[in-house]
């Protein structure tokens, strides 16, 4: 499908040339770079648990982002230039972006169960060990939880604010209104860059560390694993603000944007579980709403 002329189709349509709507991508070496580059990932992440191999890591790491990078470049030359994602593509675009947030929600439900079954069996008489962890209680004893509505309950009205920012980014593209998407996308990115910063501060005063005990450990699973959702999910909206600042969103074809926004806004809901769950009622009714 190399040669045929597509450049000049309107979005949506189907290519001149081309006798059915699916897309059939051209052959491409990124699958096959992408295996061996997960599997250096992968390889340099064991031996670097082993005291060694930092920089087969590192070197995984920049593979996978060059893959990445290379990847996702062509299917933006796919959607923008060659018109390629007719309808019927952006239906499978979507099942495939809900299917997957489908799979992250599954990721989270792990580390609340984690959460929720140490805190509300934590003296099980038939886990003694769980019983001697904890002595008994929930928080642990010796545990000073984060109090929710210090630093927390600010993480959660910007995580609140960037939704509806992102919200406004989408109708504006909706609407046509170019200048006023780029504007809403940059202020998304600026919040979900805030959020991280505020985070790392956050670890960096907590009188809890990773390894102290159950209740330390299942904290930073979930709210870590949060946070480098919203740093990828805040990379994900930068380069919908490069693009959108590039024209190559319209009012007919936005599909990227529109995962941004999803992943965004499952992001804000995981946050709000978090916030009721691990901080306010995790903390055992230790602190209250001013």
């Amino acid at each position: 499908m190399a040669d045929v002329k597509v450049h000049s189709a309107p979005a949506g349509a189907v290519p001149e040339g081309v006798k059915q709507p699916y897309h059939l991508v051209d052959p491409s070496p990124w699958p096959l770079l992408g295996a061996f580059a997960g599997g250096l990932l992968a390889t340099g992440a064991i031996l670097y648990m082993h005291d060694h191999g930092w920089a087969v890591l590192a070197a995984g790491f920049l593979a996978v982002l060059g893959v990445m990078a290379g990847w996702w470049r062509d299917v933006v030359r796919e959607s923008v230039v060659q018109r390629a994602h007719t309808p019927v593509v952006k239906i499978g675009l979507r099942y495939g972006m809900v299917l997957f947030i489908a799979s992250e929600v599954m990721f989270f439900v792990a580390f609340f169960w984690a959460f929720f079954d140490a805190s509300l069996y934590a003296a099980e008489p038939m886990q003694v060990a769980r019983t001697e962890a904890t002595g008994g209680q929930w928080p642990p004893a010796g545990i000073e939880p984060i109090n929710p509505f210090d630093l927390p309950l600010m993480m959660t009205v910007i995580l609140l604010l960037s939704g509806s920012t992102v919200t406004w980014a989408h109708h504006a593209i909706i609407e046509g209104k170019q200048a006023q998407a780029v504007k809403a996308l940059g202020i998304t990115v600026a919040l979900g860059a805030l959020f991280t910063l505020f985070q790392l501060y956050e670890y960096s005063h907590a009188s809890f560390g990773f390894a102290d005990n159950i209740y330390s450990s299942t904290f930073y699973m979930a709210t870590g694993f949060h946070g480098f959702h919203v740093l990828i999910g805040t990379i994900f909206l930068a380069v919908c603000w490069f693009r959108a600042s590039r024209g190559h969103f319209t009012p007919q074809s936005h599909f990227g944007l529109e995962a941004a926004a999803w992943y965004w806004h499952f992001v804000d809901v995981v946050w709000l579980f978090l916030f009721v769950s691990i901080y306010w009622w995790g903390a055992g009714g230790q602190y209250a709403a001013h």
